[in-house]
């Protein structure tokens, strides 16, 4: 099989269970077990600090041991945490078992985005708007089937067996990925050597620090996109959705995000990364206040696409301006920079957005959030010096 296309399945399989598990059976679940709104969101963001803690040592190690070594370490974390969400009986055993289930994509999502960016560097921004857009479509599928089934079966325990059993598969298809190896170099051979390999592979890091501005726009993102995820179920539910719908609000979100990436990449290998990136993150900062602000199932279908538009156009252009500023030897050390500083934001999000709105409401909630965004996108317009697209400008050798 391609490794493009083996890579490709493989996200879309994983987002699916993953996003299945998160939303918007997770803050179901979590209200169900008596959480307040403060304890819902750290539940929320729980995975996600996860990945703060792990990616970049992550990427930085499938620079020094392979890619295909740490996506099958990270693919059995999302085999195995499912089928211990039945086991839950109070919101803390929730809460760690959210931590846990973290490793996941924490492992895997920094190190597949540097498989397929270390692929080739001619269209890199439409092969990571493709890679990005097969993740979400993933995505998806995931809560509109969770919001199904929990709506036809009114059972955590039932939808969370359905996750486990994806997630079987998911760790089979990576098992099944071609192996590339050690990218750039010769594999060390000794515990000493793979540690200075991996050591030095961040100090390269460290001295480029347009990784460090494109990686912060990321995380504004999805300080908003995280909140968005984390509380629209419950919201909803304050507006009278019903699951099933709550779980197709969520879903036409994703679906524009994975139809518009593909596009937002290989424009951007034309344009420029910037134009793109700073337009993206403006238009996430106009959508949130209208959609905590929506009274219905029809105005809540008609304002997510405009959210959707913007991540579609942030996030895969972000990944495809970080892949050309480094060598294709420290991709991995690059995207798990990336991923934690993504996921600082996403984590931020519900925590934020718990507490804002258990004392100021929705609507100021994200009235907040959205400036914080629109804010770092005039910075980033300001700071940013490079530009990427095609040719790769501060691509090295």
């Amino acid at each position: 099989m391609n490794a493009f296309v083996a890579i490709l399945l493989a996200s879309l399989l994983a987002r699916f269970g993953y996003q299945m598990a998160r939303s918007p059976v997770l803050p179901r679940l979590a209200e169900h077990l008596g959480a307040m709104p403060e304890l819902i969101g750290v539940i929320v963001a729980a995975s996600t600090v996860t990945g703060i803690f792990l990616k970049l040592p992550a990427g930085a190690l499938s620079d020094v041991l392979g890619r295909k070594r740490m996506m099958v370490l990270g693919a059995v974390f999302f085999a195995v945490p499912p089928f211990l969400y039945p086991l839950v009986d109070d919101a803390a055993q929730l809460l760690v078992l959210r931590f846990v289930h973290g490793f996941a994509t924490a492992i895997f999502s920094p190190v597949a985005a540097a498989y397929v960016a270390a692929l080739a560097e001619r269209g890199r921004g439409a092969r990571m708007g493709w890679f990005s857009s097969g993740g979400d479509i993933g995505s998806t599928a995931g809560p509109l089937l969770g919001g199904v089934v929990l709506y036809y079966t009114a059972s955590y325990a039932a939808t969370y067996l359905m996750v486990g059993a994806i997630g079987v598969l998911t760790l089979a298809l990576v098992l099944a990925l071609p192996d590339p190896g050690r990218p750039g170099a010769a594999r060390p051979s000794t515990f000493a050597a793979r540690a200075d390999a991996f050591r030095q592979g961040l100090r390269d890091i460290a001295a480029t620090p347009a990784i460090f501005l494109a990686s912060g726009v990321e995380a504004v993102m999805y300080l908003g996109f995280g909140a968005f995820l984390g509380f629209l179920p419950v919201y909803a539910r304050s507006v009278r959705l019903d699951d099933a719908e709550i779980a197709t609000v969520i879903a036409v979100q994703l679906a524009v995000v994975a139809l518009a990436k593909p596009a937002a990449g290989w424009i951007s290998d034309r344009t420029g990364r910037k134009s793109a990136i700073v337009a993206g993150l403006f238009v996430c900062a106009a959508a949130l206040p209208l959609i905590f602000r929506a009274q219905g199932l029809a105005e809540l279908l008609a304002l997510v696409p405009l959210l959707g538009l913007g991540v579609a156009t942030v996030t895969p252009v972000t990944n495809a301006l970080i892949a050309d500023l480094v060598a294709t030897h420290r991709l991995g050390a690059a995207m798990g920079v990336f991923g934690t500083i993504w996921d600082i934001g996403e984590a931020a999000g519900p925590i934020a957005a718990g507490f804002l709105v258990g004392r100021f409401g929705y609507a100021s909630a994200f009235d907040a959030i959205a400036a914080i965004m629109a804010l770092f996108a005039a910075g980033f317009a300001v700071l940013i010096r490079t530009d990427g697209g095609a040719p790769a400008k501060g691509t090295k050798p």
